[in-house]
């Protein structure tokens, strides 16, 4: 039991950090913990969601390329469309359909700590499912540096232009905010889709890009969140 408290402990305490060190970075008006709770546990659900879209998008593929998807392009259009757009595609859904018409949502880093507790939610069940079916403690610590701080950056830059788009809209320009929003899902389907892509590929070079592609991923993410949280503003 208490291996078990342990394993539970080390799949939840990172996404549960990274949450904690955004919602602190909302330094104007808090959100409230009982939203934020919400938009966690629907991140959570989200993944069982993506899952069923996962596996119809793997099915289509491997029916039009004659059973295997091995090839570049197979590869390309799994780990970007398949696997990114679904995941980062159902967080979108439920960032948007709680968030966009509540009362709360009334600063543009709003969006930021929104989409972060969506995506960190996703990532926390997600994360579980791997600790506990796929090595432990040693999978937790590989994830804690890797997967999760990736699923919370995806989470940031979708908030960014979330929030860009809630503000365009209120402002009656309704072109930049369908241009905003349209950005909120590609960009974090872009670097989710090369996370992916050159994580589970067997190659050195490849292996290079993947790990400078997390640090200086890390890097740009824990600026731009400071960034956008000393220029927010009232929606």
């Amino acid at each position: 039991m208490i291996i078990l408290q342990i394993l539970l402990l080390a799949a939840l305490l990172p996404p549960l950090i990274l949450l904690f060190f955004v919602w602190k970075q909302d330094t104007i008006e808090k959100e409230p913990i009982g939203l934020l709770v919400k938009l966690f546990v629907f991140g959570c659900l989200t993944t069982f969601a993506a899952m069923i879209l996962e596996m119809i998008g793997e099915r289509i593929l491997a029916g039009i390329f004659g059973g295997s998807y091995s090839s570049l392009i197979g590869q390309l259009l799994m780990y970007f469309i398949v696997v990114a757009w679904s995941e980062e595609g159902v967080k979108r859904f439920v960032l948007r359909r709680t968030t966009w018409k509540h009362p709360a949502f009334d600063y543009r880093f709003d969006g930021i700590v929104y989409a972060v507790a969506v995506s960190l939610g996703f990532a926390a069940l997600e994360n579980i499912e791997y600790v506990f079916s796929f090595g432990g403690l040693a999978v937790a610590g590989v994830r804690a540096i890797t997967a999760i701080p990736l699923h919370c950056i995806a989470g940031i830059f979708m908030g960014h232009y979330y929030g860009e788009a809630k503000m365009a809209s209120m402002r009656g320009d309704t072109a930049l905010s369908k241009r905003f929003m349209f950005l909120s899902l590609l960009v974090p389907i872009l670097i989710h889709g090369f996370y992916d892509f050159c994580a589970t590929q067997e190659s050195g070079i490849l292996t290079l890009v993947y790990w400078i592609f997390v640090v200086v991923l890390d890097i740009i993410a824990f600026r731009c969140v400071k960034k956008y949280s000393r220029a927010d503003m009232h929606i």
